[in-house]
């Protein structure tokens, strides 16, 4: 009966028109919820069917969907530790409760922003208990190649103040020059020493012990431009590791610079990339000394001996004192020595259909079988956007669309009230017939 589909339809109405009322609730209560992606509500007329010269009303019914890829504007903050995601992409994270209780692979879950802080064990934990997730990087700061396409590589990011750290040396690169005038007939043959710092794999402090020995050529003869280098570790109780005869050009284009090398003793000198390696107590140490024509290494000009450039890697033993999250993802810890090391990367995690994503408490979501497949690519590449720190993402909430929309959600519900009324009117006057 038609007054009865019209009954239905307004009883429809109320709860369609109800459902957008939650809706632009949420969305409002949210406006200041960082990271809120709103919640759109879409209505669809529903049919039953119309014959015989008479139409049946099917009434209306609502969908509801979160607009995952429509974020907010990035605000900033006072905190290194702070993250947004400017473009696409999800940091992933994961529940504090699993990472205390020891879970080994740990349900990985998705943000876009975050206020981390490192919590007693030093793990980076939002105040709703979620962990940032990432990849460790080796002792050197590198970051292996880990799989894409799964989370079980993923662990928490650990910020570790209380510890100390070392960092071995494993390169030094000289720029000395050694003066000209000692290679000449009749000089004095005086050798020129330098000492240079360097630190072991425990952190201790050790030291190089170079000696420049002139050739000195005889009465009458021209100079020999040529000098022998000794090599001593005192890690090694000073034993000799390195010994080299330099030779140097005297010609008008090259004056000065590297002419040869010859070992003596130690690591070979490779003349392609003016570097020989030496075995110091702890390991290899990589010296450069520049090629044969570069005037940026050993050079032999003038009067003065002259230690120009000492460029080392490596630190005594220190604390960290602050950490940074750059736009690739990259974790950067800062120590009290001045050394800066990578201690892990985070990834962002973007899939085909983000809005397919279900939608967890605290503004967070899970990957489904509607949302695709994900993969872990670097900040910055592929189709993800870059981190940025020093920021958090506002919510998406448009609070005057919001208050127009429920203005003509009241309006829509009473309408649909008004129906029922009427409805109701018209089946009393059908009752009076009879009367």
């Amino acid at each position: 009966m038609s007054l009865s589909s019209s009954l239905n339809a307004g009883v429809a109405g109320l709860a369609a028109n109800s459902t957008k009322l939650s809706a632009i609730s949420d969305n409002i209560a949210n406006s200041g919820t960082y990271g809120y992606r709103r919640v759109e509500t879409d209505f669809a007329s529903m049919v039953t069917g119309n014959g015989g010269g008479s139409y049946s009303a099917g009434g209306v019914t609502a969908t509801t969907s979160r607009l995952i890829t429509e974020g907010g504007t990035l605000v900033s903050t006072s905190s290194a530790t702070d993250l947004a995601v400017s473009g696409g992409g999800f940091l992933p994270v994961a529940s504090a409760t699993e990472i205390n209780a020891n879970v080994t692979n740990p349900s990985m879950m998705l943000t876009t922003t975050g206020s981390f802080l490192p919590d007693s064990q030093g793990y980076l934990v939002s105040s709703t208990g979620l962990v940032l997730m990432g990849w460790p990087a080796n002792a050197d700061g590198s970051i292996p190649n880990y799989p894409r396409t799964s989370s079980e590589s993923l662990e928490p990011v650990r910020i570790s103040t209380t510890s100390l750290e070392g960092s071995p040396t494993t390169s030094l690169q000289l720029g000395v020059n050694l003066p000209a005038i000692d290679t000449e007939a009749g000089a004095a043959g005086t050798p020129q020493t330098m000492s240079v710092e360097y630190f072991g794999n425990l952190g201790f402090s050790e030291t190089l012990d170079i000696t420049f020995s002139p050739t000195v050529p005889a009465a009458g003869m021209p100079a020999s431009n040529e000098w022998t280098m000794v090599i001593t570790d005192s890690a090694s109780n000073g034993a000799v590791i390195g010994e080299y005869v330099l030779a140097f050009d005297d010609s008008r284009t090259d004056a000065g610079t590297l002419a040869s090398i010859t070992t003596v003793s130690g690591g070979a000198y490779d003349p392609t990339t003016g570097t020989a390696v030496l075995n110091v107590a702890g390991g290899p140490l990589e010296l450069d000394i520049g090629t044969p024509g570069d005037s940026n290494g050993l050079t032999q000009l003038g009067y003065d001996f002259a230690p120009l450039q000492i460029n080392k890697d490596g630190a005594a033993v220190s604390t960290m004192t602050s950490v940074t999250i750059d736009e690739n993802g990259n974790v950067n810890a800062y120590y009290s020595s001045g050394i800066t090391k990578t201690i892990a990367q985070v990834p962002l995690v973007d899939m085909a259909n983000p809005n397919g994503l279900a939608t967890l408490d605290y503004g967070t979501y899970m990957p489904t079988n509607e949302s695709g497949s994900f993969y872990l690519w670097d900040a910055g590449s592929g189709p993800t956007g870059e981190i940025v720190s020093y920021a958090r993402e506002a919510s998406a909430t448009d609070v005057a669309q919001e208050l127009t929309d429920l203005i003509e959600t009241q309006r829509a519900y009473s309408s649909s009230a008004k129906i029922i009324q009427t409805v109701d009117e018209m089946l009393q006057e059908t009752t009076n017939i009879k009367r």
